[in-house]
């Protein structure tokens, strides 16, 4: 069960990273790898926090604010697929925890493009702020002018914040759905994993020019696959 308390602990942990990301430090605590660990970790479940962000790392490997190009918001897919899954294998008593995690990305990756598309409409905002923060420093107010900058984090903060803990709920709720799929579908959606990862590694290695990009990216690939099927066996075993 998933109780308020996680709700506001996803909601904090998603808005500081997002945050992180734009605005803060940049020490890239928000890349989708470490975002979704710190995610598990946080609710408890750190293993599915962990095999998400892995997956997610790999598909966003490629994204990178280039002037005006702007990627899709991979932490906030991160927090918000992560936070999703630890409900979802909370909830689904029973199911595969390597099931529920292909679902959580499969239902919630998209929330990287409606994190970009926030992320056009508060640089508006951030924009008029640095004018006001121009106009106030030129006119010596300097503490005025470092408010602006203040005001400009504090969008990020709450609206990815929400949206991380909306999807942690959105994953509890489809909870009971999701213990109540037929056992070819579950049994798909665990190979749908490791196949994903390839998938997604060979994505990146396509966008990469750096040197054996496509060895590099087919030997995350297989170690995804090898982690999940050693998982799987220790877990039979056990």
């Amino acid at each position: 069960m998933v109780g308020w308390l996680q709700v506001a602990v996803a909601g904090l942990f998603g808005g500081l990273l997002a945050v992180e990301r734009r605005a803060f430090l940049q020490a890239m605590a928000s890349r989708p790898l470490v975002a979704g660990t710190g995610m598990g970790l946080l609710l408890g479940d750190v293993t599915t926090g962990l095999f998400v962000g892995l997956l997610l790392e790999l598909f966003h490997l490629g994204g990178a604010a280039l002037g005006a190009a702007l990627p899709e918001h991979d932490t906030f897919a991160a927090t918000a697929t992560s936070a999703a899954a630890v409900a979802l294998v909370k909830g689904a008593e029973g199911v595969p925890p390597p099931a529920l995690w292909s679902l959580a990305v499969v239902l919630f990756a998209w929330t990287g493009r409606v994190g970009r598309r926030v992320d056009r409409l508060l640089e508006r905002y951030s924009g008029r702020l640095a004018g006001r923060a121009q106009v106030s420093a030129r006119a010596g107010e300097l503490r005025r002018a470092m408010r602006q900058n203040l005001w400009g984090m504090w969008p990020h903060f709450v609206l990815f914040g929400l949206g991380t803990s909306a999807c942690l709920l959105a994953g509890a709720l489809l909870s009971p759905w999701a213990a109540r799929l037929p056992e070819r579908v579950v049994q798909g959606l665990v190979w749908a994993y490791p196949a994903m990862a390839s998938v997604s590694a060979a994505s990146a290695a396509r966008g990469s020019r750096a040197r054996h990009a496509g060895l590099f990216a087919g030997g995350a690939a297989a170690l995804v696959t090898f982690m999940l099927v050693a998982w799987w066996l220790l877990g039979r075993r056990a």
